[in-house]
């Protein structure tokens, strides 16, 4: 109940602080690069426009993967950076299985200077548009 009164008195910097977390949200999530859809990466790599990169475990990656993609897992991408230095002038876009550990690998990579996005909602959102996936390496 306190809280609401709180809220209602201190009604501008209640407003001030929630403007002021989503900027931070939106800001963070910008520095993990923009989220793009299933259609548009399509579109992207037909037109050699970018590479996919994926970053589930290497095992998760074996039993389904996009046409194309590379693997280094999400663990791993600080010390294996050195294998995407002949893609720095291209976009990478990185997947993962639901879309929660792109954002961490997509910091790493733009720290570096790579243009990095990201599939919105990773495998699973590829798998719900009904887009095919290979098996193997």
């Amino acid at each position: 109940m306190d809280f609401f009164i709180f809220v209602s008195e201190k009604w501008f910097l209640f407003a001030l602080l929630i403007a002021l977390i989503a900027l931070f949200l939106l800001t963070e999530q910008n520095k993990s690069g923009k989220t793009i859809g299933t259609s548009e990466l399509v579109r992207m790599t037909n037109n050699d426009q970018a590479i996919v990169v994926d970053v589930r475990p290497s095992a998760e990656f074996d039993l389904g993967h996009i046409h194309g993609s590379r693997n280094i897992p999400h663990s791993k991408i600080a010390s294996r950076i050195a294998e995407l230095e002949k893609y720095r002038s291209t976009i990478i876009v990185l997947v993962d299985k639901l879309g929660q550990h792109s954002g961490g690998a997509g910091k790493v990579l733009s720290k570096e200077g790579y243009d990095v996005q990201r599939l919105r909602g990773g495998i699973s959102e590829w798998q719900g548009a009904s887009l095919p996936l290979v098996t193997g390496k």
